[in-house]
């Protein structure tokens, strides 16, 4: 390698280590923050068990406050979305997906901080909305922010947003190999070494900050002896399809609640005071409905700690809050519902099964646990980091291989039924489809127009056809595009043609109607699939008042494609 290449190389990996590191603790931090803000909220909120105990001798102030609370924070989280939050929803995970996907620009950082308020509010007023969405988007918004600067790095904004979301799921789960894991699997969908070493980086910051300085407590502890007998497996594939069924009426709620406010005669703004009204009303029965449900979590890993009919409502009524929430307006994300929804499902599973069954089994603790992640890793689709994040989390092999099989059939079954996860049905609604490949998305987020020719020969309708052939001929054309005084399209002229016509002809009446048109909008990806069947040399390209602004040849098109998919190859294989 020559000298310079040499020192490009190292300035490279000085800088992108650089960025891991800056963009790693910062997101680590702030994640941290809020978390801490959350907590603190719930507190002094009364959402929270241990404020709600501390609070018994009060029960007046603790029913008005289970109703109260939610409802006043869905007035103000409604309030501030509408007001400050320019795209009028709460971000998340599928925006900063969509950016790394298809090289948009992401959402403003100021929309992303509104946001961000937005969530915490949610969370703080115990809507039941997951924390782990709004981290990620908070780590993606500090690397998007890193990402504008002129740095010698390719593809620095998905590089910089990839180190953001790994350092914020390291931090959210004290687990770094899960972190960087889930940075690939779900936003950039690649493991090129570009990517792969900054990311890496940035998730042991994370991890480092978190665990080492700050020494954050892990999300549950479990112990557990290991699987006691070989048919269990057999189980265990069997609830993650089970969990499957689960994921698909969880999205569907999801989807329903939406359709369902969006056709209420109440102000977009009002709608989570609805849904707060609604989720106080079922938690003065069901407290546990309130919030991420930290504490049910962990109480659903211990055995007696819930009966079987409390466990079955609790799984229904957190379905229904969770879609009523989402659905109407609440900021927040629905990792943290899944978890908690799968692992008191698979308590459920686990306490049923020996009623079933007369065999013996393991205990609850890892049907719980196989439950919580085969219905996270459905919904997120991200069962890698999942298994991951069991491994980490639990330090027990035997406890990881068991949720790996339950991952591993709920996502053979989920993906046919609904796809790689929500957050891509979500991005399919708003009308990118990340199914058929990167490739497809980044194609369809190219406009063809940016490859026209303005070099095309005009003609005019009084004009005669020796004068178009004469004009036709000098240029080495087959085809002229006549337009009238306003350069509004009127059609196509083909030499071939204009040989049999008389030569002092007006060519007015002998132009062939467009075959096929572009316009600004139309992408790459779009004119590719027009293309096959098409008989000339370029393709008019038309204003949307029918000016004419150009031509798009096939070559065009198909050089296109190359660039665009060349890039794409380099940025996903390239070392440095």
């Amino acid at each position: 390698m020559p000298r310079h290449d040499s020192q490009q190389a190292v300035l490279r990996i000085v800088v992108v280590s650089a960025l891991a590191v800056v963009v790693g603790s910062t997101a680590s931090l702030a994640a941290i923050g809020f978390v801490e803000a959350l907590h603190w909220l719930n507190d002094l909120l009364l959402v929270s068990p241990y404020a709600r105990i501390q609070r018994a001798d009060q029960p007046a102030l603790v029913m008005l406050a289970t109703v109260l609370v939610p409802t006043l924070g869905g007035l103000v989280v409604g309030l501030v979305v509408s007001r400050l939050v320019r795209e009028r929803r709460g971000l998340a995970p599928p925006d900063a997906i969509l950016a790394v996907q298809t090289r948009r620009p992401p959402p403003d950082f100021r929309s992303g901080l509104a946001s961000t308020l937005a969530a915490l509010l949610s969370l703080g007023a115990g809507a039941s909305v997951g924390q782990y969405g709004p981290l990620v988007y908070l780590g993606s918004m500090f690397g998007a922010l890193a990402g504008r600067l002129h740095l010698p790095v390719r593809n620095l904004r998905a590089i910089a947003i990839g180190c953001g979301v790994s350092a914020a799921i390291a931090t959210a789960f004290n687990a770094p190999i899960a972190g960087l894991v889930f940075a690939h699997e779900v936003m950039l969908r690649h493991y090129s070494l570009r990517a792969f070493a900054p990311v890496t980086v940035a998730a042991a910051v994370g991890y480092v900050v978190a665990n080492v300085f700050l020494h954050r407590p892990p999300l549950f502890q479990v112990s557990f002896a290991g699987v006691a007998h070989s048919y269990e497996f057999v189980l265990f594939a069997l609830e993650g399809v089970f969990c499957v069924g689960l994921a698909v009426v969880f999205v569907q709620l999801i989807q329903g609640s939406a359709r369902l406010a969006s056709r209420l005669p109440v102000p977009a703004w009002g709608r989570p005071a609805l849904a707060g009204l609604g989720l106080g009303m079922v938690a003065l029965w069901l407290p546990e409905v309130l919030g991420i449900g930290q504490e049910t979590l962990r109480f659903a890993t211990i055995e007696g700690a819930f009966g079987r009919t409390e466990l079955a409502l609790i799984v229904v009524a957190k379905l229904l809050v969770t879609a009523l929430c989402l659905g109407f307006g609440f900021v927040g994300g629905v990792f943290s519902p899944a978890l908690l929804i799968g692992i008191l499902f698979g308590a459920l599973y686990g306490l049923l099964l020996p009623e079933l069954l007369p065999i013996p089994l393991s205990g609850q603790v890892v049907y719980a646990v196989c439950g919580m992640m085969a219905l996270a890793s459905s919904v997120i689709g991200a069962p890698l980091s999942t298994i991951l994040i069991v491994f980490e989390l639990t330090r027990s092999y035997d406890l990881t291989i068991a949720a790996m099989v339950a991952v591993v059939f709920a996502n053979l079954v989920s993906y046919r039924v609904m796809g790689r996860s929500l957050f891509d049905l979500q991005l399919r609604q708003r009308h990118f489809d990340l199914s058929q490949g990167r490739d497809k998305a980044i194609l369809g987020t190219h406009a063809v127009a940016d490859y026209r020719v303005d070099d095309c020969i005009l003609a005019w309708p009084d004009e005669t056809v020796a004068d178009v052939q004469r004009r036709l001929g000098e240029g080495k054309r087959a085809e002229a595009m006549l337009v009238d005084d306003q350069r509004r399209y009127l059609g196509t002229l083909h030499l071939a043609d204009l040989l049999t016509e008389p030569a002092a002809q007006p060519v007015a009446g002998l132009a062939s109607p467009p075959a096929l048109v572009f316009d600004e909008r139309t992408s790459v990806w779009e004119s590719m699939e027009q293309l096959p069947g098409f008989i000339g040399e370029a393709v008019p390209l038309l204003a949307d008042d029918g000016r004419l602004l150009g031509v798009v040849p096939e070559e065009a098109v198909i050089r296109a494609y190359l660039e665009i998919i060349h890039d794409l190859r380099q940025e996903e294989n390239e070392a440095a």
